[in-house]
Formats: C-alpha cells, sequence, structure tokens
C-alpha cells in the first residue's frame, strides 16, 4: 500500500531512508489534506488526506515519498473568528515543523483568510487559492558529513565575547570575501571573515534571526523589506535568500568551519510571535491550522488576540503542542545544525502564564530539565510590551540576560552626565545590585553598548536625533531615549577637534565594555566606525544603511580592529574581569577583591560617593590567586585631566600601564607606586601591579 498510517510521535515530514511520514497537530480540524507539488512548486499534483487522528496529530505515511518532494496542507475546521477558529482549506499551509524552504512569499489578497476591503472584515470568509504564491515545505534527508574534525568550541561562560552580526549584512561590502559568497551563509566562514574575527578576540558570533522569515506586505510595496528577519514563519527551516542552493546544507557547512576556528555559533529567534500578525494578518501556517491553540487570543472576545509583543499577536506556550514545537525547534538546531546557543528575542512573552510573567512558566521548566539545551547558552532578551514585561534579573540561574542599565549607565556617563559614578561601579563589576540572587554570577549579564536595535557606536556620538525618514514612516518609529552625544555637530563633519572627540569617546566605551565583569556584545562594524547615518531603527533596510561599510579598516586612527583586539587580550589576560564570584572589599586577612580608590589612592568613603558632578572613578581588582597580577583601572569621563596617586601596596612596587585609549598605540610605561600621574580628559586606563 501506498500509503499507510504511519506515526504521530514525530511531527513533521520524516524521511526514514524508504518513505516519508507526515504529522501535523490540530486540535481543533476536522480534516487535513497533504498537498504535493511539482519540484518547482509551481503545480499542485494531488490532494491526499491524511488517514489517523492520535492526540490530536494528523499522520500519514508515504511510501513514494522521498527527499526534495515539495509539499503544503489544507486544513479543514469552523470558520468562526468570534470563537478563535479560522481555518480556512482554500489557503495553502506551510508545515510549522518544515526544515527547508522553496520559494518566498508573493502577496496577494488570496493570502487572507477573509474578503479584503470587505465591511465585515475578518468575520468574511474568501475562497481563493494562494498556493501559487506560497513559499512551500521540502522533505530533506537530515544526515550531513561533519567530517571528524569537527569538534564545537565549548567556550566557557566567563571566558565569552560575542559579536553580533546580520547574515547579509557582515559581508555584502567586504571586498576579501569572494563576491559570490557576499552576503551570504559562506560569506561567514570565508577565511578573510574568520581572520577578522580572530583578530578582535571574539569567541562567538550571534546571527540575527535566520529561520524562514517573509517581508511584510506594507514594506514590500515600499520596495523595503524585514531586513533583520524578525518575521517568522519557519522555525526549522534557514532562510533560503542567504544561500545559493541547500540553505540547510550551507548553514551546516559555515558552522563546521566557524567551529574549526574555534567560534561558537548562537541564534537570535523569534518564538515570541510570528509573520501573521494580527486579526487582519495573512493566513500561512499556525492560524490555519489552528489559530485557537497557537496564539494567546482575548479571553472575553477571542476573534482579537492579546498582543504582548508589539507585532500583532503572541504565540501561546502555555499549550502543551505549542510548547512542543518551541523545543523540538531548539533541540534541532542543536543536534541536528550544532549551534552552541540561542539569544530569546522578548523572552518575557516566552514565559507568560495567566497571570503575566512565571518564572516557574511550562518555557522555563522544559528547559530548565532538558539535557540538550543543559549544553548551549541561552540569552534572554528580558521583557516584552505587555503588562509587567520587564524583567532584567527575573530569569533563572541557567539564563545569561541583555542588561539595558549597563548600556543607559554608560551612555549617559560618556556623553558627559555626572554624578554616575556609584551606578557605574555597579555596572563594571557585573551589576550585582540586578543579579546577586539565586546562586546566579556575573555572567548573568550580557553587557552592550550597541545592537541591531539602535544607534551604532559611530553614530552614538554623531547625531542626537534619529533620523529615520528612509524607513517610510516619517521618522516616527524608533526609539527617542537615545543618551547620545554628537559632540557639537549632528551627522558628519571635516572639523578634526569634533572627529578626534568621537573616536576618542568610541574608544572609552569599547574599553569599558571589555574591562567590565560579566559578558561584553559587541555589534559588528563598531571596530569599523559603521554608521547608519542615523538611523536608529534599521530593520527594513536591506541596502547601505543596513550592511556594514568596511571603508574604515586598514585607515590609521580609524580601523578599532587591533585596539579591540588588545582589549580582548586583556580580558584573558587579567581572570579577575572573567570572575565566576561576586567581588568583596576588604577582608579580614587584608586580601580584597576590589577597592574603589579616590584620585589621592585613599580608599572611598560614603561621601567620596556623592562628589557633586563626579565622573573620574579608579579602582583595583585583587588577583583570583597567588601569583596572578591585580589591575588598576581609571575612568575619567570629564572634560579635563584630574591629577591622581598610583595605589601603594606593600606587595607591588610598580605599576604598568596596559591601556591609554587617548593614546594611538599602546604603550607600556612603568610608574613606581605612589606616583603622581594625570588621566587624560575623556580617557580610560589600566595599570598592571609589578613585584
Amino acid at each position: 500500500m501506498r500509503l499507510t498510517a504511519g506515526s504521530h510521535a514525530r511531527l513533521g515530514a520524516s524521511w526514514d531512508g524508504r518513505g516519508t511520514n507526515f504529522a501535523l497537530f490540530s486540535a481543533n480540524a476536522t480534516k487535513v489534506e497533504l498537498c504535493l507539488f511539482d519540484s518547482l512548486g509551481r503545480r499542485e499534483l494531488e490532494r491526499i488526506e491524511l488517514p489517523e487522528r492520535s492526540e490530536d496529530v494528523w499522520h500519514g505515511y508515504l511510501n513514494d515519498v522521498s527527499p526534495g518532494q515539495v509539499y503544503g496542507y489544507r486544513v479543514h475546521g469552523p470558520y468562526e473568528p468570534e470563537h478563535g477558529h479560522r481555518f480556512n482549506p482554500n489557503k495553502l499551509l506551510l508545515d510549522p515543523y518544515a526544515k527547508r524552504l522553496l520559494g518566498r512569499l508573493v502577496w496577494s489578497d488570496a493570502h487572507f483568510g477573509y474578503r479584503t476591503g470587505s465591511p465585515r472584515e475578518d468575520l468574511s470568509f474568501d475562497r481563493r487559492d494562494n498556493a501559487r504564491g506560497m513559499p512551500k515545505a521540502v522533505v530533506v534527508d537530515e544526515t550531513f558529513n561533519w567530517g571528524r574534525r569537527e569538534i564545537r568550541p565549548n567556550v566557557p561562560w566567563e571566558d565569552t565575547i560575542v559579536y553580533e552580526a546580520h547574515v547579509k549584512g557582515l559581508t555584502q561590502k567586504r571586498e576579501d570575501v569572494p563576491p559570490n559568497l557576499r552576503g551570504t551563509y559562506g560569506g561567514l566562514s570565508s577565511p578573510a571573515m574568520i581572520s577578522h574575527l580572530k583578530k578582535l578576540g571574539v569567541t562567538t558570533i550571534e546571527l540575527l534571526p535566520i529561520h524562514g522569515f517573509i517581508d511584510d506586505r506594507i514594506l514590500v510595496e515600499k520596495k523595503l523589506a524585514n531586513y533583520w528577519g524578525y518575521n517568522t514563519l519557519a522555525f526549522f527551516a534557514p532562510e533560503p535568500r542567504y544561500a545559493q542552493d541547500n540553505a540547510l546544507d550551507a548553514f551546516r557547512t559555515t558552522v563546521a568551519r566557524l567551529h574549526d576556528a574555534g567560534i561558537e555559533v548562537m541564534l537570535d529567534v523569534v518564538y515570541n510571535h510570528t509573520a501573521e500578525g494580527n486579526h487582519l494578518g495573512p493566513t500561512l501556517c499556525f492560524r490555519g491550522i489552528d489559530n485557537a491553540s497557537y496564539y494567546w487570543l482575548k479571553p472575553d472576545n477571542p476573534r482579537y488576540y492579546d498582543d504582548f509583543t508589539g507585532c500583532g499577536s503572541s504565540v501561546n506556550l502555555t499549550h502543551p503542542r505549542v510548547l512542543q514545537m518551541v523545543m523540538d525547534s531548539l533541540r534541532y538546531w542543536v543536534e541536528v545544525c550544532h549551534v552552541d546557543g540561542f539569544r530569546f528575542d522578548l523572552a518575557t512573552t516566552l514565559c507568560r502564564g495567566p497571570n503575566g510573567f512565571d518564572r516557574n512558566s511550562s518555557f522555563l521548566t522544559s528547559v530548565r530539565q532538558d539535557p540538550v539545551l543543559a549544553q548551549v547558552k541561552l540569552v534572554a532578551e528580558p521583557w516584552d510590551l505587555g503588562l509587567g514585561g520587564y524583567q532584567v534579573g527575573g530569569f533563572p540561574s541557567q539564563w545569561s540576560e541583555w542588561n539595558d542599565r549597563y548600556r543607559s549607565a554608560m551612555r549617559r556617563y560618556w556623553s558627559g552626565e555626572g554624578s554616575l559614578i556609584g551606578e557605574i561601579s555597579g555596572r563594571m563589576t557585573g551589576s550585582s545590585d540586578i543579579f546577586n540572587h539565586d546562586g546566579r554570577t556575573q555572567r548573568a549579564s550580557v553587557n552592550h553598548i550597541t545592537v541591531h536595535d539602535g544607534f551604532t557606536l559611530a553614530d552614538l556620538f554623531s547625531y542626537n536625533q534619529k533620523h529615520n525618514e528612509a524607513n517610510g514612516e516619517d521618522n516616527r518609529d524608533g526609539s527617542n531615549d537615545n543618551h547620545s552625544n554628537n559632540c557639537g555637530v549632528e551627522g558628519p563633519t571635516d572639523d578634526p577637534k569634533i572627529l578626534g572627540l568621537r573616536r576618542q569617546l568610541r574608544k572609552n566605551q569599547l574599553a569599558c565594555l571589555l574591562l567590565a565583569q560579566g559578558l561584553p556584545l559587541i555589534l559588528a562594524g563598531d571596530e569599523a566606525g559603521n554608521s547608519q547615518f542615523g538611523n536608529n531603527n534599521a530593520y527594513c533596510q536591506d541596502n547601505d544603511v543596513g550592511w556594514v561599510k568596511w571603508d574604515a579598516l586598514g585607515k590609521e586612527g580609524d580601523d578599532f580592529t587591533a585596539f579591540v583586539g588588545h582589549m580582548t587580550e586583556l580580558r584573558r589576560r587579567f581572570p579577575q574581569i572573567r570572575a565566576r564570584r561576586w567581588l568583596e572589599g576588604r577582608r579580614a586577612d587584608g586580601s580584597y577583591g576590589v577597592l574603589w580608590l579616590r584620585p589621592d589612592a585613599d580608599e572611598m568613603k560614603e561621601e567620596d560617593w556623592k562628589f557633586p558632578e563626579g565622573r573620574f572613578l579608579a579602582y583595583v581588582l585583587g588577583p583570583l590567586e597567588p601569583g596572578q597580577r591585580p589591575i588598576f583601572i581609571v575612568l575619567n569621563a570629564a572634560p579635563e585631566e584630574i591629577p591622581f596617586k598610583l595605589p601603594k601596596m606593600p606587595e607591588y612596587k610598580s605599576w604598568r600601564q596596559v591601556l591609554n585609549t587617548t593614546e594611538a598605540k599602546q604603550i607600556a610605561v612603568d610608574f613606581d607606586a605612589a606616583a603622581d600621574t594625570k588621566a587624560p580628559a575623556r580617557s580610560v586606563l589600566a595599570f598592571m601591579g609589578r613585584t
């Protein structure tokens, strides 16, 4: 027999070497049809009703289907939006477990389950077939030859230095990357790109979303795109636009090559919402398969969605099958694609229950006990737009979190604001006020100054206002709260004094980021002065605005690659920067974890922290073990130089300068203990104790 019942145990299309098992979850459907297409996805060859239903999984086994088969689903059931049901078998639907995609979404009104323009809006019913313009799933063979040499780097948490990048934007304008690889998965692992990452000293590349996504219709009509990729439709399939042929194998080849270079790969994942949007959005996948199961609906009016994300809808992980899909997806990327970790977009949404954010939610509980996910890095963006959504410091000890309070404090400090030394001291030492609980350590804090969302580092010190006109929203989108400083001129300038100040402030931010305890995250291109021309929300700019400009590479004074490399080397040299225990001051035996010092080298007292408009902060991080060296760090955000004294300690006769951000090249200079010197205006200094 060609068609048999098959199994409900594994969702998706699973080829076993002889045939393929198809399984699709839908609790409220009345019938599920599997649609097989020709190899180009243009012609629907046949529809096959899945013969069995087990535990709300519809399934069937076809013994003549092999890898390369193109398919989709049509799901029958009630169309009752007022009760949360939006079934429409006229709409071809993508398998939520699709491992490979064929074709891109071609927008038309046929993708909507209702008659667009109808006075009854989504309560109406549309009978047009959308198959011609739908991306489709492809049956895959998951086997892959990783080779004998492929070893996962397994970089310890405390040694991790993250580099956030966009697959296309990172290499699209790199002239040393072969033209056919620019903007692709292969470009990430090209020799030139790997060499650059090694020079920086980063350990982990974090990729903006590569799960299969679509471009919103409104952006396509404006000739824009969902460039960043936060518009997911397929949680298991690599986005095909970054590959020349087989995206799954192209991505795995890139992971293998990066692993060979000792570099980890993390994925920014978007499980909080999908590309289907609000109640007026298209019917492409989840909405037509089982809307009432996949999404949070308004309890008193399930026609509408509970939107915690600002994207129209929110995925409901309290449903066990939806949770299973997310967990299966995470394990798939680890086991089949060998990724090393995940950064979860709007992670608070994933942890919501009926009463809001829940530290014991089914999602967090499932992750906590999962042996596969125990091997990888998990990072939360700990907020969403719903009530009680800001949860920085609220995640369990297994997690690290983006620390936006580090970003805010350091931006304000280096933009010239005074009276911040108390907060800066906490942010430079792991933010214990936020994370020191439940056995968490400094690695809980992912420190960052810039990320994809917001100004680049160059723009942070070139613009006081956002300039997002190219997005087509009259400059209304993007944050108005940037804590930036244009140094006297808005945008580009030829004034050498202003250009010098901008370079200096960028170096200071990078220096602090890599001297701070916690995990540093560097935005790709900041080392090369990349600008987005003042656009702080370039999500739709798949062009020169959003791509990294590498023009500064090799230009003396503008190329910070070597400087970042020096800072990452300092970080490796001083293990107390990468500490796994919270700092203590003076201990009873005279040892110390940290000493906070005044400019005269005396230890700070309570009143010293309240110094009016204070911008000078100096501290010594003591060695963790005998034989190691202390490091003395000085921050001076004042616009003038400040005299200070080197610490005098019995065991250290002198201090060697290992960092001065005002110098073009780092030159080792020795100072006697208790020697007088000066911190240049707007500078970061560091000294190593010598016996």
